[in-house]
């Protein structure tokens, strides 16, 4: 740990690490024992060896995955202090084109684990409660049908509170958190003490025997299983701008030990448990080591646990859509902000989404069995798409190409395996991930390429230059023939090098019908590759009514139009870089900025459009997305600003002349005598 990473670090900063980043992997006890237990056959079919060698395997992918992978290497990935892969991609996409392949598999990955991972760690943790008895006979959660009504009831809850912000339930979070780890270990160790030879799991041998042993009746995929361990490390990479690599490396350690702790009083309570019968066919080994005396109270804090995990991912999600956007990998969407706090962000339209789908798997898979099954296999795609872009922001760096082959080579071979184990799943309800993942995936490959393939085919006169049409502009500006239509016209128009725009932009103004305005604003928004820019340029082409204002934004930064564009007038009435808009009719005395009127312009497919079959496929893909997409009004937050949405037709290729020839008017008598001649025609 270098000293600029150690002086970042303090004690809030690390329990708020341990509160925010570690919620997925810090869940993963409530089910990673259970689940490799049950693929083998149960608990009747389980020895020594076994055990060791699955707690041995559980190590050492945290070790390798989320040790040294991802706090050691991927925490130094960042881009002014954000991580995740899209963060990671912009680092790194100046070095290939196809670099864009891995960040859009990636992100849809990550994306579709963020409806299975509430949906697995609220029912675990729900299911706990199943057969206790509360007083005297009183077992209220009986069957696997309450257990699931209590479990839609809590992520309901839990998809209604996002519009609110999370600010005060987040302070909660580091606290709680850091008493769900200890309360973790201590369980653990307890439980450990009964057989601390169960620390022969810390001998890397045992974890590779296993594999080949026949005792293990899953062979290799057992790794799907084991891989549950460390699904949190995406998350753990992608939430280092809310809390500090410097935090995240500090607190590891302590959580890392925590679990440790847990996954050997597991073990060891199976060892000493051979006969265990659950009865109803129900088993988890992580409620088994809690005394029958604490048990509701540690439901209680495993089932907090898991809304945290589950808000930690809800939260991710929204900031992934939301560099997605940034990025054009996704249509721009309505996003809202919470409380003051930049980080902090809430989609109403992905809310709804990841709502509608995490309670359809809860309703779909009814156990936290099945739903394991479905988990984890979307997480090993994401992990080896990260490989690949650190391999390249390694190469980047100057790294020695031997080591930087060596990393490809060893994280690319465990990344591999994990995802060929985890495919096993795949009938198994692996596929909905999957599926999901695709449908993500389909829609950001849509979008990029299909901006791609339009910017591309565009025809040559699709723009013209702006500078030549100032005089004619400020002729209309003063033209009293024409009423007025606003006192501020706005179009959010892309002026390419501060003088080319499209001419279907002027033609709105002039050829259409001539809009007058005292002045005409033409606004780029520009994302650019830091998360919180917030500076725009202003070229006036020697005017006072003709304004080019290019608006620079982080991939991160709320993109408020009408907002920033007030502060710009304002900036520029009193500099006299533009005259002065006094309103005689006003509630503010002394106002100097008037009306504002804003135009968009959207595209709609001409049939005159000429493209190979696949451009045209994905560029009328990218407009049927664009129109169900949200308002573009709410795109650079004009939902209340006087906005007007103008179609205009999108010709794009080569276009053929077409030409009608003129002949002269024929004849009726001439051809009723044809018709008549030829029988088609009766008397």
């Amino acid at each position: 740990m270098n000293e600029k990473t150690r002086k970042n670090i303090s004690a809030a900063g690390l329990l708020i690490a341990i509160g925010i980043v570690y919620g997925d992997i810090g869940t993963s006890p409530l089910y990673v024992m259970k689940s490799i237990v049950a693929g083998n056959g149960g608990i009747a079919n389980v020895n020594r060896d076994f055990i060791v060698g699955s707690i041995s395997l559980v190590l050492w992918t945290v070790t390798l995955l989320t040790t040294l992978q991802t706090v050691f290497i991927a925490l130094k990935a960042t881009n002014h202090g954000e991580g995740g892969i899209f963060a990671l991609y912009t680092l790194v996409r100046k070095r290939a084109k196809w670099l864009v392949l891995p960040a859009l598999i990636g992100g849809a990955a990550i994306l579709a684990d963020g409806t299975l991972t509430p949906a697995v760690t609220v029912t675990t943790a729900i299911e706990g409660l199943k057969g206790i008895e509360f007083g005297h006979g009183n077992v209220p959660v009986s069957t696997q049908g309450t257990v699931i009504a209590i479990t839609v009831v809590i992520l309901l809850l839990l998809f209604s509170i996002q519009r609110m912000g999370t600010s005060i339930i987040g302070k909660a979070f580091g606290p709680i958190m850091f008493i769900w780890f200890t309360f973790l270990g201590v369980i653990g160790l307890m439980n450990m003490m009964g057989d601390l030879s169960i620390l022969q799991a810390l001998n890397p041998y045992y974890a590779i025997k296993l594999l080949f042993s026949p005792y293990n009746k899953a062979g290799i995929f057992i790794l799907g299983s084991i891989f549950l361990a460390t699904t949190g490390a995406e998350a753990l990479y992608s939430d280092v701008g809310h809390v500090g690599k410097g935090n995240i490396i500090g607190s590891w350690p302590y959580v890392f030990v925590c679990l440790s702790l847990n996954y050997f009083g597991q073990g060891v309570w199976i060892l000493n448990n051979p006969n265990y019968n659950a009865g109803n066919g129900d088993f988890n080994p992580f409620f088994e080591i809690i005394p029958q005396n604490i048990r509701l109270a540690a439901i209680v804090l495993a089932t907090i646990a898991a809304v945290i995990a589950s808000q930690a991912l809800i939260t991710g999600s929204f900031t992934l859509v939301a560099e997605a956007s940034g990025l054009k990998f996704l249509p721009r969407m309505n996003i809202m902000y919470p409380s003051t706090k930049k980080g902090q962000i809430y989609i109403p339209s992905v809310n709804k989404m990841i709502c509608a789908a995490t309670i359809a798997i809860v309703l779909c898979f009814q156990t936290s069995a099945h739903m394991e099954a479905a988990y984890g296999l979307s997480i090993t795609i994401s992990m080896l798409m990260t490989t690949i872009l650190l391999y390249e922001w390694l190469a980047m760096k100057g790294v020695h190409t031997i080591w930087n082959w060596l990393f490809l080579i060893f994280f690319g071979f465990l990344d591999v395996m994990f995802m060929l184990a985890s495919l096993s799943k795949f009938m198994h309800g692996g596929y909905v991930s999957l599926v999901i993942a695709g449908f993500i995936g389909i829609i950001m490959y849509v979008w990029y390429y299909g901006n791609k393939i339009r910017d591309k085919r565009e025809s040559r006169n699709a723009y013209v230059r702006l500078d030549e049409y100032v005089d004619m502009l400020t002729n209309l500006s003063h033209d009293e023939d024409y009423p007025t239509f606003a006192t501020n016209l706005v179009y959010m128009a892309k002026v390419k090098y501060n003088k080319f725009i499209k001419r279907e932009i002027l033609y709105s103004i002039l050829d259409k019908r001539p809009k007058r305005a005292r002045a005409y604003w033409f606004v780029t928004v520009n994302v650019t590759n830091e998360p919180f820019t917030a500076e725009y340029a202003v070229n006036t082409y020697g005017t006072k009514n003709v304004i080019n204002v290019q608006l620079f934004l982080g991939f991160k930064q709320q993109t408020s139009v009408n907002i920033y564009l007030r502060q710009i007038v304002h900036d520029l009435i009193a500099d006299g870089t533009i005259e002065s808009q006094p309103q005689e009719y006003t509630t503010t005395p002394g106002r100097d900025v008037g009306d504002f009127s804003f135009v968009i312009v959207n595209d709609v497919i001409s049939p005159q459009t000429q493209l190979r079959s696949y451009e045209k496929f994905l560029v009328e893909a990218r407009v049927w997305l664009q129109n169900l997409s949200s308002n573009p009004a709410s795109w650079f937050g004009l939902d209340y600003a006087d906005t007007v949405i103008e179609r205009v037709p999108l010709i794009l290729g080569n276009q053929r002349r077409q030409h009608i020839t003129r002949i002269p008017p024929k004849k009726f008598e001439d051809i009723k005598k044809k018709l008549q001649a030829e029988g088609e025609l009766k008397e």
